[in-house]
C-alpha cells in the first residue's frame, strides 16, 4: 500500500511543525505543506492528497474559502478535510463544517485526538 499523503495548510511554520511532527506518528505517511489557500490549491493540481488538514485565518486565500474551492471540483470534492483553529467560536465551527469540511478541531491540538480523527476519516473514505 502506497503512503497516505497530508496537505497540510497553515500560514504559522511553528505550527506546520507541530502538525507535522503528530503525523509523522502514523507509518508511511507524506506531508505536503502549504502557506495558504492559493498555495495549496497550486498544490492539489500537481500533487496526489489523501487528506488536507487547515486552518482558516491565513492570508491571500482562508481556509474557508479553501474548502469551498475544494468541494466544488469534482476531482476534489470528496477529499477528507479538517479544519485545526483557534477560531473556536461555535459560528466559525459550524460554517466550516456547512462548507464541507469533515471535522473541526480547536487549538491547541490534541495529537492523538487529531490522529483518532484522521484514522477515522480514512477509514471512512476508505470504504
Amino acid at each position: 500500500m502506497s503512503a497516505t499523503t497530508f496537505l497540510i495548510v497553515e500560514d504559522s511554520p511553528t505550527m506546520r511543525q507541530l502538525l507535522a511532527f503528530s503525523l509523522r506518528r502514523l507509518k508511511d505517511c507524506r506531508i505536503i505543506e502549504a502557506v495558504d489557500g492559493v498555495d495549496a490549491l497550486k498544490k492539489l493540481t500537481t500533487e496526489h492528497v489523501d487528506l488536507v488538514i487547515t486552518d482558516i485565518n491565513m492570508p491571500m486565500m482562508d481556509g474557508l474559502k479553501l474548502i469551498s474551492v475544494i468541494r466544488s471540483n469534482a476531482r476534489t470534492k470528496t477529499l477528507p478535510i479538517i479544519i485545526v483553529t483557534t477560531e473556536g467560536a461555535e459560528e466559525d465551527r459550524k460554517r466550516g463544517l456547512a462548507l464541507g469540511a469533515d471535522a473541526y478541531i480547536p487549538k491547541p491540538i490534541h495529537p492523538s485526538e487529531l490522529l483518532k480523527t484522521i484514522a477515522s476519516l480514512l477509514e471512512h473514505a476508505r470504504n
